[in-house]
């Protein structure tokens, strides 16, 4: 514990390059992408010398170190730069957009931690038997399944036929709570699906190697009763394992947000970006992925604090 200010500061300092190298990551492969951005501003039928003015007054004349430099001095000043097609600021659409996102991510995580993890454990202590082999099939089922088809086929079955759920939209959760959770129990129902079979094999994998271990057999010998041996010490050894891949998963939680709510026409940061590349709009693609890539790098960094609370041992490595 005593090592732990000493583990945050040298995650924080490790992040520095870090963040920079995304920068340069996603500034590098929008540049890749076919297509002129100043043929979008200037429209189908804009002459040559106009588009070449718009190429001049928004910098894409400028050679590819100097474009990146010139960005990366605003996003260190806050500055995400302005719309190509609305010209608002990129901040801005972000902010209205990224609650939205956050709710129905933060929501499938509850849902999939609900359920994946007694899964998980449920299955590692009934090694060999009929609810194992269930637990696993199901799991393997769900990390195959496609989340826009099972997305689809919870707005036909929740929405349309049994009109229990929203199909589609938002509601701020700040204003109408209610609301706001019944329009994203869907989303987050899809996006948790793959997340909970993951968390299930991967909790039951750590489980059974735990538990068959020399310490627990010990244990068991000198007549600790199961479920002691359980709770006591074999959650508690697979506990940084549970968080680590929580963490792991919020990448694919955001990743996952681009198609859901395109699918649930949700108003949120992933909508937001797929737009955006749609139209090339470079500026809003740069800004929403930049955002995502900073909160998954800041969430490792928690995970990684956390694992030092629960195994002292975290924090000496």
């Amino acid at each position: 514990m005593s090592r732990l200010p000493f583990l945050i500061g040298s995650r924080l300092w490790q992040l520095l390059p870090i963040i920079v190298f995304a920068t340069f990551v996603v500034f590098s492969l929008l540049q890749l992408v076919p297509g002129d951005p100043a043929l979008v501003l200037a429209g189908d039928y804009a002459s040559r010398e106009r588009i070449e003015e718009i190429r001049q007054l928004y910098g894409f004349d400028k050679p590819f170190v100097v474009q990146y430099g010139a960005w990366l001095w605003h996003v260190v000043q806050g500055d995400l730069g302005k719309s190509l097609l609305s010209s608002a600021p990129v901040y801005d659409l972000i902010l209205q957009r990224m609650p939205n996102t956050l709710l129905i991510a933060t929501y499938a995580l509850l849902i999939a931690s609900l359920i994946g993890i007694p899964l998980g454990v449920l299955a590692a202590t009934k090694v060999g038997s009929r609810i194992d082999s269930f637990v696993t099939s199901v799991a393997s089922l769900g990390v195959a399944l496609p989340s826009f088809w099972l997305a689809i086929l919870l707005v036909v079955t929740f929405s349309m036929d049994l009109h229990w759920l929203p199909a589609t939209g938002a509601r701020p959760f700040s204003v109408e709570p209610g609301r706001a959770i019944a329009h994203a129990t869907l989303p987050a129902i899809a996006l948790a699906v793959g997340v909970i079979a993951e968390l299930a094999r991967q909790v039951r994998s750590a489980l059974i190697e735990v538990l068959g271990s020399q310490y627990v057999r010990t244990l068991r010998a000198k007549g600790l009763s199961p479920i002691s041996v359980l709770w006591k010490h074999g959650l508690r050894n697979v506990s940084v394992t549970m968080l680590t891949i929580l963490g792991l998963q919020v990448n694919r939680l955001f990743s996952g947000a681009v198609v859901i709510e395109a699918v649930f026409a949700i108003p949120g940061a992933g909508q937001l970006v797929a737009y955006s590349a749609i139209n090339k709009d470079y500026p809003v693609v740069q800004g929403v992925v930049l955002v995502f890539v900073v909160m998954v790098i800041l969430i490792n960094l928690i995970v990684d604090v956390l694992s030092a609370l629960l195994d002292p041992r975290a924090a000496e490595s």
